[in-house]
């Protein structure tokens, strides 16, 4: 702390016990201003120092404290439940990559002519009686066996059987077949001999045809 300033000198104070009483008041509120104005308080280093200390401790505190609920967050938010890793029991030294997926082809259009089985466009059945039943023939022979054993004789598929071929005619010409008989000519088609019911005539059924 500042010290006060000393009285004033002995002249000065001298000439205040002259003073009358009028003048007296005066000087003597002149005399206090003064001194109260040398008595003008100003905090040390130190005082300022200890004042100041506080506020820097409450605001590293508050730092701090900020920090560790950070940390608190960042830890709550990596904290999980305990997992455990099921270890792979290995018998063989090798290691293989997985099989990956292969689809089939689905072609659209065929390219060529062997790929028309594994196209997706809709195909004709492999048992259809138009297929299976390709021509009558008109040959003398079939003429023939058309008068004398109520036959007629078809060219048919040579992967149809004679079951395929009765079913078929039926179909076809509305008759019934008693019979059934089956040749591969030699240049490799398939030549069906169909016998018909006694209900029906095969020179009319040829007529209706148009063999005849």
């Amino acid at each position: 702390m500042q010290r006060c300033r000393p009285l004033a000198e002995s002249g000065t104070r001298d000439s205040v016990m002259s003073t009358g009483s009028g003048g007296e008041d005066g000087l003597k509120e002149d005399f206090w201003k003064e001194k109260h104005s040398s008595f003008s308080f100003r905090p040390s280093s130190s005082l300022q120092s200890n004042t100041m200390a506080p506020k820097a401790a409450a605001s590293s505190g508050a730092k701090a404290a900020g920090k560790v609920k950070k940390a608190q967050q960042a830890a709550k938010g990596l904290k999980c439940a305990n997992s455990f890793k099921k270890a792979r029991v290995r018998t063989n030294v090798h290691f293989f990559r997985p099989h990956t997926l292969r689809k089939s082809r689905q072609p659209k259009v065929a390219r060529r002519s062997s790929d028309v089985a594994t196209c997706t466009f809709p195909k004709l059945s492999k048992t259809d009686k138009y297929t299976i039943v390709r021509q009558p023939l008109t040959t003398e022979s079939a003429m023939k066996k058309i008068e004398e054993t109520n036959t007629l004789v078809f060219l048919v598929d040579p992967r149809s059987n004679k079951r395929q071929i009765k079913q078929a005619v039926k179909e076809l010409y509305d008759v019934n077949a008693q019979r059934v008989n089956t040749l591969i000519r030699p240049d490799g088609l398939k030549k069906a001999y169909v016998r018909l019911t006694s209900d029906f005539d095969a020179l009319d059924v040829a007529n209706k045809i148009g063999i005849i």
